[in-house]
């Protein structure tokens, strides 16, 4: 059986994936700051929750000593400030590349030392239109995510040949968070990307040969605003 961790989780695109890895026979862990969010998750998925701040060396290294080496690990955390650089707070823009960024690093090197025992997993960082584009007073999202994508990028160049498939992935638009979701309203039925549609991508890129492995995918929705 397939083993998953999913760090960074909670609602929306983790629960997609938590859902959809479990239907498919994996055994689901769940990492994220407050696990009493994930308490209907847990439930529902017949997934285990361990309380992580990813952007903590040490936290990174109790919750792999919990979870061993994992087939599949996705990185999906993330934290963002917004507002004009010149008044940006350095501390929430700390904080932000320390969850965006280095905490990807944190995670994917610990779960590179334990894929490259056995030459083998696959390494996810999900992405966001920040990834390749930065928008005004949103400098902050935008070093994370491009540094996280750079990370990725020189992973994946890295650690394929040893038989570990490292991936990233560009969410290019807003995820719909359920039927209360305000942005829906202007946007449109077909102007957000949905979670559930999402994770079957991530599922099909964990699947694919070793003779053609994506490392990054774009997803984008089917109307959108350049």
């Amino acid at each position: 059986m397939s083993t998953a961790l999913i760090v960074g989780a909670g609602s929306g695109l983790s629960a997609s994936l938590a859902r959809l890895f479990a239907r498919e026979g994996m055994r689901v862990t769940l990492a994220a700051r407050n696990t009493d969010k994930l308490a209907a998750l847990v439930k529902e998925t017949g997934a285990v929750a361990i309380g992580c701040d990813a952007s903590v060396s040490a936290e990174v290294d109790a919750m792999f000593g919990k979870v061993g080496s994992p087939d599949l690990v996705v990185y999906n955390a993330g934290y963002r400030t917004r507002g004009p650089v010149a008044s940006l707070d350095p501390k929430e823009v700390e904080r932000t590349l320390a969850i965006s960024a280095f905490g990807g690093f944190l995670v994917g090197q610990a779960a590179a030392k334990r894929m490259l025992a056995r030459g083998s997993g696959s390494i996810f960082f999900t992405g966001a239109s920040a990834s390749v584009k930065g928008y005004a007073e949103s400098a902050p999202f935008a070093m994370g995510k491009f540094a996280l994508r750079g990370l990725a990028q020189s992973m994946a160049r890295e650690l394929a040949p040893k038989g570990i498939h490292v991936a990233h992935f560009v969410i290019d638009g807003g995820i719909l968070q359920g039927g209360a979701d305000s942005r829906a309203s202007g946007r449109g039925p077909d102007g957000m990307l949905l979670p559930d549609e999402i994770a079957k991508t991530y599922l099909a890129v964990y699947r694919q040969h070793r003779s053609a492995w994506t490392w990054e995918v774009e997803l984008r929705p089917w109307l959108e605003k350049f």
